[in-house]
């Protein structure tokens, strides 16, 4: 058989359940392979909506993520969603038809290209050995929790071959904790904190670990705080926090910075964690726990670093803790205001009217009315705090957040992957009206595919960041804003249900189809009032 068929079967033994991609003349044989073994194909209608939605897949699933392009301009047009997916350290395979010969109008240097943007890479030099590389490949994604780039030659996919066999789905690497004396030590530091947090980002999410977190927190009186990507991981928790950062409600940002000891299991304490340094205080101890040793102390300085899995971590230092326990700051007066500390028992002046709804209002009406099961995929932009400010999800695993690049326009393939990966429950899409003019060709995937999904435009009819930012100035705005895009009427066309949302009452349609059980996606084009800024900005351009 021909390579490109023997490497669409490989992929399905490898487990593969869903692959994402553009089919072209490149990979054309390799996805028809993959069909026929029972791997479902979704295609995009852009290569990096494509890598993209294998991206948020493999997020919310826990699944390697696959896509796969054609060769050429099929690898640069996904640039922009290999670098997001490889700076997140997401298990992902992109499958990539290689021209060779230079003088190819299709030539790229696909090898120089996986390094600018931060993938590992790898190629089938061989019709011989190409199973055995894209193999190789997978284990090296899900062990190494990488993005790996496999360039695929065309004259190696137009060989002949054996058909693969014995092929197993690669599994993670064995959970191992940090070295025992590094364990001790943090397990002391945590027996004499009185006011500890244990901090909880990706890795924590990906390790699995909320429970032996939960009970560590549980054994030393910590409070319990995530970072952005990691939001939803303890739901429900009494002594939650929520989001660490510039998306932290005002009693969760006091009470990070009054702790004396933060523990960060799988988080980068990167300056969006930390508030650029200052939310954390300056006389807390800082260890930080990570599967990857180039993590330790690289935003900001730790007096402890611990090399290992975030939950086999935890779980050791239980252990080394023994019957040592501590309250410490947990009390009635602590809980009470964690219960009432949330963003939405913070007052704020409802500025809705003159044909525009407050964007904090239209989030908390949402919230309200919106199944609690529910995926949350979120775009950049102004608009982007509040929606994980103001809408609870129910684990790690349901908000979606493809930031690590701050690319916009991702969001709506970011929904799709999501809701493909979990169609179990309703997937909401909060995209802002430049990010989902980018990705309006993604609009044709949704209306095609009827996902159990629900996107709403926070539409201003601008760049909001940057004319908020740069008003003050006195700066010429008509680089930045822009006429009126009517979203409801795009949508219809393309097979989705519609409404504009100029306030409250306009949200009778989110009911009217809750109601009718969600029969095909919604999109609310939400007129937002554009004065409003988002209480994350300042923070976020703080020192630009």
């Amino acid at each position: 058989m021909r390579v490109a068929e023997a490497l669409g079967r490989a992929v399905a033994q490898l487990g593969v359940r869903d692959c994402f991609g553009l089919v072209g003349s490149g990979n054309f044989h390799l996805v028809n392979a993959m069909r026929a073994r029972g791997v479902r194909f979704v295609a995009a209608r852009h290569e990096t909506g494509a890598v993209t939605m294998a991206d948020a897949y493999a997020r919310a699933s826990g699944r390697l993520g696959v896509a796969t392009v054609h060769q050429g301009p099929g690898v640069t047009n996904a640039l922009t969603g290999l670098v997001e997916a490889a700076k997140s350290r997401t298990p992902l395979l992109f499958l990539a038809a290689e021209a060779t010969a230079p003088l190819s109008n299709f030539f790229l240097d696909e090898e120089r290209l996986a390094a600018a943007g931060g993938a590992v890479h790898r190629r089938a030099t061989s019709p011989s050995t190409a199973v055995d590389e894209l193999a190789d490949a997978a284990r090296t994604a899900v062990r190494e929790r990488r993005t790996v780039l496999v360039s695929l030659p065309l004259e190696v996919q137009a060989a002949g071959c054996d058909a693969p066999e014995g092929l197993a789905p690669p599994e993670p690497s064995p959970a191992r904790p940090a070295a025992a004396a590094d364990v001790e030590r943090l397990a002391t530091m945590l027996a004499a904190a009185e006011r500890p947090l244990l901090l909880a980002g990706r890795g924590a999410v990906l390790a699995h670990a909320r429970e032996p977190l939960e009970r560590l927190a549980d054994q030393t009186g910590a409070l319990l705080a995530t970072s952005a990507v990691a939001a939803g991981l303890f739901a429900g928790n009494p002594w939650n926090l929520g989001i660490s950062g510039g998306f932290a409600s005002p009693l969760a940002a006091e009470l990070i910075e009054a702790s004396d000891l933060v523990v960060a299991f799988g988080a980068s304490l990167n300056m969006w964690t930390t508030r650029r340094g200052h939310g954390i205080g300056t006389a807390a101890r800082v260890a930080q726990v990570d599967l990857d040793a180039a993590a330790l102390g690289a935003h900001r300085p730790i007096d402890l670093g611990l090399e290992g899995d975030c939950g086999a971590t935890a779980r050791a230092l239980q252990a080394a803790l023994g019957t040592r326990r501590s309250t410490g700051w947990r009390g009635d007066e602590i809980a009470e205001r964690i219960r009432h500390g949330g963003w939405r028992e913070q007052p704020f002046d409802d500025v809705s009217g003159d044909g525009r709804i407050d964007p904090r209002a239209l989030t908390v009406a949402l919230h309200g009315l919106l199944p609690e099961e529910r995926t949350l995929a979120v775009d950049s932009g102004h608009f982007m705090g509040w929606p994980p400010m103001y809408m609870d999800v129910p684990d790690g695993g349901s908000f979606v957040f493809t930031q690590s690049f701050m690319s916009i326009g991702l969001g709506l393939a970011t929904g799709i992957g999501a809701a493909i990966a979990r169609p179990d429950r309703l997937t909401v899409i909060a995209l802002g009206d430049g990010g989902a003019l980018m990705s309006l060709p993604e609009l044709e995937t949704l209306g095609r595919l009827h996902p159990d999904a629900l996107v709403v435009i926070y539409n201003d009819a601008s760049y909001a960041a940057e004319v908020h930012h740069f008003t003050p100035e006195g700066a010429p705005m008509d680089t930045v804003k822009f006429p009126e895009t009517d979203f409801a009427g795009l949508a219809r066309t393309l097979g989705l249900e519609a409404a504009t949302v100029r306030g409250l009452a306009d949200l009778q349609a989110v009911r009217d189809w809750l109601d009718r059980g969600r029969p095909a996606p919604l999109l609310l084009d939400a007129k937002v009032v554009p004065s409003v800024v988002a209480e994350w900005l300042e923070e976020a351009f703080r020192g630009h």
